[in-house]
């Protein structure tokens, strides 16, 4: 499995948002990161 493909910047923003270090979010499956942006955004409004 691949890295994700994030810039510095974004990745730095995620990893803040999900209270995860910046490798756990580079190694974390694209489809539970998907998930867990959408239980954010379900927070959020």
């Amino acid at each position: 499995m691949k890295p994700l493909q994030l810039s510095p910047e974004t990745a730095i923003k995620l990893a803040e948002k999900l209270n995860v270090p910046i490798e756990q979010l580079m190694h974390m499956p694209q489809h539970i990161l998907i998930q867990k942006l959408m239980e954010l955004q379900k927070d959020d409004q």
